[in-house]
Order: structure tokens, then sequence, then C-alpha cells
């Protein structure tokens, strides 16, 4: 008797960030053949030069603000000198120790997703890859002096999760020693004299309030009247008083129109004519997709006029067999996005169930200090009609675990139908409120009510009862 056995689903995914990633895992793991073609190591940019490096970096300034702060809560630090007369001695931060750590973090969990991949049976293949038509990459990886050895992969699905590199000016061209990019930052020996960050997004204000933690003087450029414009307007002007008490300079409604190094020093000329001289410049001015030179336009692969790849709510393209993943597509340029757009894009072709990504139930947070975590509807789409819905702050000051904690700056905001009390969104202002954000991500996925929210039981004291508290508050609202 013969027997006739169905080919395996041959999958082809370029790049190995989280979207790719897990588009892989999931891939393998629904009993397909997967290979993954990436140049730098498997996570990307978000586990190399990113995402990993950075919160390392960032939770090092957190510890160096708890220390410095701890006489608040009356812990105090002293050494004695020969006369036996106690002195206070100054918090150091050792930054190569701490590159050098974070650096290394960034390689371990680069590995562990290797060997993942590996053990669920994807093939890796290192080198540089490019679309060649709807079902096929070609890779070319380096040989040595036989010179470029050239791959082709034929795929029933491609996935495309190339990422994106910081965005470059002309006028401002990093060196990678004074004027640098946020993924050149690693390579600083010692805290740098003068940061000047221009960009006051999320990166820019991220790297700002991280370095100025560390003991740095900070000047931070912004172009807009408040930093991290588009976010919630009230924890932008928290994190703005936050960051001027905590010493930063900065430069509301000021365009950067140039740096140039002069010696040791960096000179940034703003478009008014100002300069400001400082001993390094980062340069946080947005990113730009990797997309151009892949061979998507040749494929017949949509993009947006910006290079981003345009994908529908299961990470699918203009092209049925090619998918696309994490900050190259038109989608939010989040890791946790990255990763559930890989994931769609192999149940969906592969025929398993499937949840299309709803964008307005994505949780996001802003790593400064204190944090900014928000999910759903905003405060500003509300005041201008474009969703009906009550609006609550409760400040943090007033909580019991925060009076106990020391802190002073934040609140939680939350947003809820009238009528039915449905919560549709709401801000966090806290320390750790990535952590805190995710009873109202459960409540504005499930569409749960502000009385429901208010019914679960919050540990006292606990951070956490404030949100339940700002639930109860609402329900006399939605009478």
């Amino acid at each position: 008797m013969a027997y006739e056995f169905e080919r395996k689903h041959r999958v082809a995914v370029l790049g190995g960030g989280p979207g790719g990633y897990e588009a892989a895992l999931t891939g393998a793991q629904l009993g397909a053949e997967v290979t993954l073609v990436e140049r730098a190591g498997v996570g990307g940019s978000a586990v190399i030069t990113d995402v990993v490096p950075s919160k390392s970096l960032i939770a090092t300034a957190e510890a160096a603000i708890a220390v410095r702060e701890s006489h608040q809560l009356g812990v105090q630090f002293y050494s004695k000198t020969d006369g036996d007369k106690p002195v206070r001695p100054e918090v150091a931060v050792n930054l190569a120790a701490v590159n050098k750590r974070l650096l290394s973090l960034a390689r371990e969990q680069s590995e562990d997703m290797r060997t993942t991949l590996e053990e669920a049976g994807v093939r890796i293949v290192s080198g540089e890859g490019r679309l060649d038509g709807p079902n096929a990459l070609i890779v070319s990886t380096a040989q040595g002096e036989e010179g470029t050895d050239f791959d082709r992969i034929e795929a029933d699905t491609v996935v495309v999760s190339v990422g994106a590199s910081p965005r470059m000016l002309d006028s401002a061209m990093p060196d990678g020693e004074r004027i640098l990019t946020w993924t050149q930052l690693y390579n600083l020996r010692a805290i740098p004299e003068h940061l000047i960050v221009v960009g006051s997004g999320v990166t820019g204000a991220e790297f700002a309030s991280a370095y100025r933690a560390l003991g740095a003087k900070v000047t931070l450029v912004s172009s807009r009247d408040q930093v991290l414009p588009g976010e919630d307007a009230d924890a932008a002007g928290v994190i703005e008083r936050v960051f001027k008490r905590n010493g930063m300079t900065v430069l509301s409604k000021s365009r950067a129109d140039s740096v140039e190094r002069v010696g040791e020093s960096v000179v940034v000329t703003l478009s008014d004519g100002r300069t400001v001289e400082g001993s390094h410049c980062l340069m946080a001015v947005g990113s730009i997709p990797n997309t151009s030179g892949i061979g998507l336009r040749g494929a017949g692969v949509q993009l947006t006029e910006s290079g981003h790849i345009r994908v529908n709510r299961v990470a699918r393209t203009s092209i049925p067999s090619i998918y696309a993943a994490g900050d190259c597509t038109n989608f939010m340029p989040l890791a946790s996005v990255a990763s559930m757009q890989g994931r769609n894009a192999l149940f969906h072709a592969l025929g398993d169930a499937v949840t299309p990504i709803q964008l307005r139930n994505v949780a996001a947070n802003i790593f400064t200090q204190p944090e900014i975590a928000t999910v759903g509807w905003t405060q500003k789409q509300i005041e201008d009609g474009e969703a009906d819905g009550e609006i609550y702050k409760l400040p943090l000051k007033v909580n019991p675990r925060a009076k106990m904690m020391g802190i002073k700056d934040g609140f939680v905001k939350l947003f809820a139908r009238p009528g039915s009390g449905t919560v549709i969104g709401g801000v966090i202002v806290a320390p750790k409120a990535s952590e805190l954000i995710f009873p109202l991500a459960l409540a504005v996925e499930h569409r749960l009510t502000v009385d429901q929210v208010a019914r679960a039981f919050t540990v006292y004291p606990s951070l956490t009862g404030s949100i339940s508290d700002a639930a109860r508050a609402m329900h006399t609202v939605n009478q």
C-alpha cells in the first residue's frame, strides 16, 4: 500500500525581532517548516540595541534615585573620616560597568531566544535577506575569501519583520563619540558631563530622565510646548515638572537646526539663533523603517509614503502570501504589538483561530521616572467628541501606600461610558505604572464596568487601591 504524505507548510521569516521571533516560534509550534533569516542576532534591535539595554539602563537609574532619596524615608548613609566624623558619601555610577552589564543581558536574552527557536525546530540563517517575489527570499552570507554565497529560500508564507533604525539628519550626523543615536549610547565609558537631548518624544524623554538620574547635567530640546507631545497632557505635565525639579533644563518651543562637534564638545544651534554647548548630544528625532532595498515593491507589497508596510489587523500585506510585523509596519511601534502581529500572522496563514488586533486595547508605557502607562481612548479624544466618556482623576498622593513609600507625583485617571459605566480607557502616572496598568487593560479588553472593577478586592495598602477608589468614585457619576 502506498502512502501520501502532505508537504509541510513552508514559512520564511525575514528579521528576528519580537515580531519575527514570535512568527517563527508560532509557525514551528503549529507544525510548519520555518526558516528565520537574521543579520544581527535573534531578538533584533529590540533585544540587542533598544528595549533590553535601554530598560536595563533605566533600572540602574531607578536604583540611583532610590539611594539618593532614601533619606526621605529616614535611611541615611555615612562613612567616617580619620577624625571619626560622619561624612555623607556621594552616589557614584560606574557607567562602563553598567553598559557592560546591560549589553551582556542583551546577548544573553538573544541567545536564550535562539535556543528556544532551535529547540522548536526553526532553521536559523545568518545573513542579509531580501524578497524574490511573493514566495521566496534571497539570502547573502559572507564567506571570506570565497566571496558571497547566495541562498534562495522558497516559502508558502513570508513574514517581514525588519524593524526600524534611528532617523538621522544631515545637519546633525552622529559620529558615535559625541553626537549619538540611542543605539550608540552603550559605548560610553563615563557619565556625560552635559548631555543635550534633541527630541522630547518617548525615546528622548526616557533617556533624558535616566541620564539625569545617573548624575549627568541634561538639557532637553523640545520643539513643542510640552515634553511628550501627543501623550496625555496631565501626564506630560507631571513629567515635565519632575524633570525641572530634578535640575533638568527643558527648552520648550525650541527646534534644533544643527549639531556640530567642536573638539571635545558639541554645539547645538537652535532655529532662533541661540546655541547650547555640552559634552555630548543624543539625537532622538524618530526612526525610519528598514524597508528600502529588500524587494518589497518588486513583490507588489504596498508601502506608505514614509516607507512603512501597510498591513491589516491580522498582519497581512497587500500580497496574500506576505505578512509583516513590528516597527516596519504602519501599526503601533511597540514590541508587544510586534509580537502579537507575528503570532497572528502565522495563526491566520495556517488557518488557526485568530483575534484581529484592536489597537484601542493595547497598553503602552513610557519608562520615565515616574512612568506613564495608558490604554484605550484618550482624554483628548473624549474632549474632541470622538468618544463619549466621563473622566475621573485621582491624585496618587492621597493613596496610603504612596504616602508610606514617599510618592508625591502621579495619578490614576479613568474614562468610562456615561450611563453604563463601561471602562474605555485610563492613564496611570506612578512608579512601575507598567505593572499597574494591567487591571485597566483587562477592563478595556473585556468591557468591564467601573462597578465591576470596584468590586474586585485590592490589597490594603497598595497602589492598586487607587484604581478601585477611582472606579468606586465613578459609580456616582454613572447613576
